[in-house]
């Protein structure tokens, strides 16, 4: 433990973490668990990536051969079938996704007939017209292929996230991503020559031999392709990846580097989204999902589903031969109309959920929509004072200041419930 406050507690892009979910006992029918919910988002997880970065933590393994790329598309068919099945039990109209994103891992492993038979699968299961709703794909530089960026086209993706980490190839190094800068410059340009009207670019600070020239040099050098979105990320150690831990003087670094692509970006004409994401205003597509009271619907072993009472996945792990088990034992899987692990949210944890989702949000927390919601204001449940003038307070909203959104990383952990940390802390890491 360390003995001063970090701002890099941890990356809050879900509450409660998978970390905190455990086997459902007895495990509940879907068609039961999703009575009376809004299935508004689509999510789709490959698990599967051409190298293994050293900073990641993700649920993804490396060389997969084709026959088990087969037989997990095979998987993901049976899966969304049987969640269609228990969709369409209680409603006559089917899901209305509004929202949809292939994740992973990275999607774009697959070659271009693994993609089209993936985006056939999926509009057949699930009864939904893909090129209908904002469809996201994440890439990387080295499967941005003009081959596969042509199926994306033409199955109406409006989004493709890149990450790209650095345009310094010492620096890729460092963060153990070997990747050449000129094999992201080729992808990048195949991005934009599909015509996919996002692009999103995603950047490390804080990789070993970073500086401030060398951070600038590669937001320059990002904007060179006008991206839509860029998301800042801060590098982080964790357990299982291959980086090794570091001291105060990396949080320092990372902040001065973080304030500084934040400037860059906002005199840039990017608007803060949050304390990762920047966008061009007027950019990007309208969505009406909304996901503080929408649910989602997951499907992939990585893939976490939730509605407002229960978020539920499979089994989770970062190890190499952890996940391959796991894999191994999804493709095998015909139990898909039951939910197996998760987190069942009583009405303390849903109000927290809101409020973490809300205020590590630019725009904050709207108190007339957590009112209707939860028919109590939001100070009445919480005691925000403790975060002093990072947070402002009016009639209409809560917001965090510009510093409050530099230290989203450690405001979203201050506000877990004990129970989610008792359970993420007893989480063994495999």
């Amino acid at each position: 433990m360390q003995a001063y406050e970090s701002p890099y507690g941890g990356y809050v892009y879900a509450y409660p973490h998978k970390t905190a979910y455990r086997p459902l006992d007895p495990r509940p029918a879907l068609r039961d668990v999703w009575a009376g919910e809004h299935a508004a988002a689509l999510y789709v997880h490959i698990p599967f990536c051409e190298m293994r970065c050293g900073f990641c933590n993700l649920f993804t393994r490396t060389g997969a051969p084709q026959d088990l790329v087969g037989a997990y598309l095979d998987a993901v068919e049976r899966q969304a079938r049987a969640v269609r099945d228990a969709l369409d039990e209680r409603s006559t109209t089917g899901p209305r996704f509004t929202t949809a994103a292939f994740g992973g891992g990275t999607p774009t492993y697959l070659d271009a007939r693994e993609l089209t038979r993936l985006f056939d699968l999926t509009e057949r299961a699930m009864g939904v017209d893909l090129g209908a709703v904002p469809l996201s794909v994440e890439t990387s530089p080295a499967t941005a292929t003009r081959d596969r960026l042509a199926v994306l086209a033409e199955r109406g993706v409006s989004r493709v996230s890149i990450g790209v980490q650095s345009f310094v190839d010492a620096e890729a190094r460092a963060a153990v991503r070997p990747q050449k800068r000129a094999e992201v410059d080729a992808a990048l340009d195949a991005i934009r020559a599909a015509g996919i009207p996002t692009l999103n670019i995603d950047l490390i600070y804080g990789i070993d031999g970073q500086t401030p020239d060398s951070w600038r040099f590669s937001l320059d050098t990002a904007l060179t392709w006008k991206p839509e979105e860029v998301y800042l990320y801060p590098l982080y150690v964790r357990p299982l990846t291959g980086l090794g831990k570091r001291g105060r003087a990396w949080d320092d670094q990372r902040m001065e580097l973080y304030r500084q692509g934040r400037d860059h970006l906002l005199g840039s004409g990017y608007e803060q989204v949050s304390m990762r994401m920047f966008r061009l205003p007027g950019s990007g597509a309208t969505t009406d999902y909304c996901c503080q009271t929408d649910g989602m619907v997951g499907l992939g072993c990585g893939a976490r589903s939730y509605t407002s009472t229960l978020h539920y996945s499979f089994e989770y792990a970062v190890g190499v031969r952890h996940v391959r088990g796991i894999i191994d034992d999804y493709v095998r899987r015909d139990d898909f109309d039951v939910a197996h692990v998760g987190f069942a949210l009583n009405l303390e944890e849903r109000k927290r959920r809101h409020l973490i989702q809300s205020l590590l949000q630019a725009d904050g927390l709207a108190r007339d929509l957590y009112r209707a919601r939860f028919g109590v204001d939001v100070l009445e449940d919480f005691a925000l004072d403790r975060f002093g003038d990072r947070l402002t307070v009016d009639d209409q909203r809560l917001r965090l200041t510009a510093d409050g959104l530099a230290n989203s990383d450690a405001i979203g952990p201050a506000l877990f419930s004990a129970e989610v940390r008792r359970l993420m802390d007893g989480y063994a890491a495999c």
